[in-house]
């Protein structure tokens, strides 16, 4: 057992100052990204939940299709994953080199918006000026001539102001993120992901300021119960205040080196970390297998599993089935993949490659800058 583990995280060591991991870990997801989108456009059928999908047949080699797609292109996970990445990288300049640092909180604050809101107006100006260009019909005519109805004809922006407002509004609103002008005027309709990445960003902000401040045995257990309240009103803090923690536990608390000794069971008796990490994971793959592939109808029952924060002082049983939830099946699945992630050399070197890397900066880059820490509180 301890040849395996030492195989799967090699040499004990800590945390890695560059974090190019983590932006090759941005990278990555870069490429979950063009796939789904891809296979959206092109192949909708094996795309998990898509609407060509559950109108397919159920055969043997279309649930082996939509298992793949749940491991390597599920929209879910893809836009989690960005969402948790966000909260482990933003506070990162705040809680490493300038901890507690008065400059370093309002900096990163103040540059936020600017850092999200001109990569985000000029693809949005792109895609209008390509769709004005080329014509909206084009789109309705490939849809129609392909029988694809997973995607949808993007949203015509025809003034100045439609386009200044559809902007404005993506970092403005703060619940049904989908339902806005900016985000069904982007190809794929995905543009509110960076809706929600922004609000979260103030949440990770007001949480960090207490780290350099209390004991790491509180912010543990302060974190657990903030996940625990964030999960029981459906807010998608659950996510950020994880990316957050994970963030914490590595930068302060040596948590690699931890991990990779392994979980002590009884005396000199210690359980490989990865264990735990692979039951994390398959436990969300699990439910996400058994949505797709046996009980489908039941994918959107635990969503009821909530307080109806704004509508009601009962459980979350008006939901819309339309917004992206922020859901236990994926969180599951990227939790495990983050502490992976987290304590395991080999998968820190393989994220660290220069094309993840070179994607991951790429990604939602206003510039060609070549500063870890600075690329990293782009998102």
């Amino acid at each position: 057992m301890g040849i395996i583990n030492r195989l799967l995280t090699g040499p004990l060591s800590s945390h890695d100052p560059s974090n190019n991991f983590l932006i090759g870990l941005r990278g990555f997801f870069v490429i979950q990204s063009f796939l789904y989108t891809f296979l959206l456009v092109f192949a909708p059928a094996t795309v998990a939940h898509s609407p060509n999908a559950m109108q397919a047949s159920a055969s043997t080699l279309h649930k082996a299709l939509k298992f793949v797609s749940i491991l390597f292109w599920n929209e879910g996970i893809i836009y989690s994953g960005f969402i948790l990445l966000s909260a482990r990288t933003i506070c990162l300049p705040f809680i490493t080199k300038d901890a507690g640092s008065k400059i370093s909180i309002a900096g990163s604050v103040f540059r936020r918006g600017l850092r999200l809101w001109i990569p985000v107006a000029v693809a949005l100006a792109v895609a209008t000026g390509v769709f004005h260009a080329r014509g909206y019909r084009r789109v309705e005519d490939f849809a129609t001539e392909t029988n694809n109805i997973s995607i949808l004809v993007p949203y015509k922006i025809d003034t100045a102001l439609i386009y200044f407002n559809s902007v404005f509004n993506l970092f403005w609103v703060t619940n049904k993120f989908n339902d806005q002008a900016g985000s069904y005027a982007f190809p794929g309709q995905m543009m509110w992901v960076i809706n929600v990445i922004y609000q979260q960003s103030f949440t990770t902000y007001m949480t960090m300021v207490i780290i350099p401040y209390t004991r790491p045995s509180w912010r543990v257990k302060g974190t657990v119960l903030f996940v625990i309240t964030a999960w029981w009103v459906q807010s998608w803090a659950w996510y950020s205040i994880t990316g957050l923690a994970l963030a914490d536990v590595a930068t302060n608390m040596n948590f690699k080196v931890k991990a990779q000794r392994g979980i002590k069971i009884y005396r000199s008796i210690r359980l490989p970390s990865y264990i735990v990490y692979v039951l994390i994971v398959a436990a969300g793959l699990l439910m996400q297998y058994i949505w797709v592939a046996w009980r489908p109808e039941y994918r959107n029952q635990e969503i009821v599993a909530h307080g109806g924060l704004y509508y009601t002082g009962g459980l979350n049983e008006d939901f819309d089935v339309k917004q992206p939830q922020a859901r236990d099946d994926n969180y599951l699945v990227l939790l495990g993949f983050f502490l992976f992630v987290e304590t395991s050399d080999m998968l820190q070197w393989a994220l660290a490659n220069p094309l993840l890397v070179y994607l991951g900066k790429r990604s939602l880059s206003k510039s060609s800058c070549h500063n870890s820490k600075q690329l990293l509180i782009q998102l």
